[in-house]
């Protein structure tokens, strides 16, 4: 067994099976720009690798898989430019491209938590799985920023509006749920995990068995398709406070907790991402994420939900009324 560990993720190779272990449970496992260079250089090894015929990716510990990004880290970048949030992202963005076309099959396990940048170290890969604990989402807008790491060239294929309600309000998926959206393929009870590793290390995918019975999201399609059309949050919200259902109005709520240029940038982007490949999604991704890293609102965000956790940020502008259709495009130039 070659093996290679460090104190943020384990990366072996057992029999057939190059393994990934993302190794940060006490944070979740969210990602550093350290852990996302020793992935790609994994696969970069293993690409040529003829013993290694699959790869696994997972998580240590039992809260999750991936958190996301460590939102702390991207914070202090943003006060004293220790580490260059643009930078991690660029790189970041091309580990799930990298992922997306590995020639190899790759088994993502999307236990527990897996959010944001937990979202683009998985649910890219070749075979994704769930287990009953799984939460899958895209919780970006509570923080100022808008969905990244291609998450919205999946969010847009979902069924009906089903990734819109998503992209905005960062509901998370169950396992039932994530299979019938499209971020996930099968469902795996945790305690055969164990079992599944044992199997990979042979160099073979096993059968997975059915999906469990729909989450409570999916059940929701009938008032979100209704409420999710078109592209103007401000007649979404409308829509959702004038339904009679009670998880239409609990969505409005939340949305109004969102940061208002978050939102109206998060379902241009999501629009856009429908007629996109992942690569031109990802490319949009990082021309958006680099007007946010400016916007005032991402290290609001990140102070009111992840530093003091208040849960009041002040966002610049407050209301939705207030962030024009030219703000918004802004955000979609094309870089330098």
């Amino acid at each position: 067994m070659a093996e290679s560990t460090t104190e943020e993720i384990l990366v072996r190779v057992e029999g057939r099976l190059g393994h990934i272990t993302l190794h940060r449970p006490r944070q979740i496992n969210a990602l550093t720009p350290n852990m996302v260079i020793a992935v790609r250089a994994a696969l970069a090894q293993w690409r040529a690798d003829e013993q290694v015929q699959v790869v696994l990716i997972d998580g240590a510990g039992e809260r999750g898989l991936c958190a996301g990004a460590d939102i702390r880290m991207l914070h202090q970048g943003l006060l004293d430019a220790a580490v260059d949030p643009l930078d991690f992202l660029r790189v970041e963005y091309r580990m799930n491209s990298e992922l997306a076309h590995y020639a190899k099959p790759v088994v993502a396990v999307m236990a527990g938590l897996t959010l944001g940048g937990g979202v683009g170290i998985s649910a890219h890969c070749s075979v994704r799985i769930v287990t009953e604990t799984s939460q899958v989402g895209m919780p970006e807008t509570a923080i100022g920023l808008a969905p990244d790491v291609g998450g919205l060239y999946l969010l847009s294929r979902a069924p009906g509006e089903l990734g819109t309600h998503a992209a905005l309000t960062g509901a998370r998926f169950g396992p039932a749920d994530a299979i019938a959206a499209g971020l996930a393929d099968h469902y795996f009870p945790a305690a055969g995990l164990a079992r599944l590793t044992e199997q990979l290390r042979t160099g073979v995918v096993p059968e997975f068995g059915d999906a469990p019975t729909s989450d409570e999201l999916f059940a929701s399609r009938t008032w979100i398709d209704r409420c999710y059309t078109g592209g103007d949050v401000e007649t979404m919200m409308a829509a959702l406070l004038a339904s009679p259902e009670p998880a239409a109005r609990a969505a409005a709520a939340m949305l109004g907790k969102m940061s208002p240029t978050a939102l109206k940038v998060t379902l241009q982007a999501t629009r856009r991402a429908a007629s996109m490949t992942l690569d031109e999604v990802l490319d949009q991704d990082l021309r958006v994420a680099s007007r946010f890293l400016r916007h005032p609102d991402l290290a609001e965000g990140i102070r009111a939900q992840v530093i003091d956790k208040d849960r009041r940020p002040r966002w610049q502008p407050a209301e939705l009324a207030e962030v024009s259709a030219a703000q918004v495009d802004a955000f979609f130039d094309p870089l330098p």
